[in-house]
């Protein structure tokens, strides 16, 4: 199999494969979907509803998953999950579907992004995300208040240091 393709994980079929124009709407629902169900219990409905309107512009996410490293995951051709990283080490999104929590998902698309760079990485996690990058190495460098909408949403600054011999 293509490396650079696709990679099977695990025993649950899931594929992760290069984006493909195809895919934006699917991932900008996948996007909305999980801000609103699964940061729930870190966010408040009015900090969701400004981190993830349903309003997300289809065309220039697009343009960005064309200028970043992007990874969807599939299983049975349906689009569990998605991640995109830049050509800097910038960590942008990474999100798994709410029904796909926990099997493994973002772990192999974040392994996959993290290939691509050999320098150290940095992300902007969620409350949410915020153990699943420290169980990676990532260091928190600093909480943040973003605003977004003019409401404020908490985060991290967070940073993976990469040896010279990664």
């Amino acid at each position: 199999m293509n490396e650079k393709n696709q990679l099977e994980i695990d025993t649950k079929s899931c594929m992760i494969r290069r984006y493909q124009e195809r895919d934006c709407e699917a991932l900008i629902d996948l996007f909305y979907d999980t801000v609103h169900s699964v940061n729930a219990r870190d966010y408040s409905l009015k900090q969701r509803n400004a981190w993830a309107t349903g309003k997300e512009d289809c065309k220039q996410w697009h343009q960005s998953f064309l200028a970043h490293e992007t990874y969807v995951a599939t299983i049975n051709d349906k689009v569990v999950g998605f991640g995109d990283i830049d050509q800097t080490g910038y960590l942008d999104r990474l999100f798994v579907h709410k029904d796909y929590q926990g099997q493994g998902i973002a772990t192999a698309l974040c392994n996959q992004l993290e290939r691509f760079i050999q320098s150290n990485i940095m992300t902007d996690a969620s409350i949410t995300a915020k153990s699943f990058f420290e169980k990676r190495g990532y260091q928190v460098l600093q909480e943040q208040k973003v605003a977004r909408l003019g409401v404020y949403l908490t985060n991290f600054k967070m940073e993976k240091r990469r040896s010279f011999f990664e």
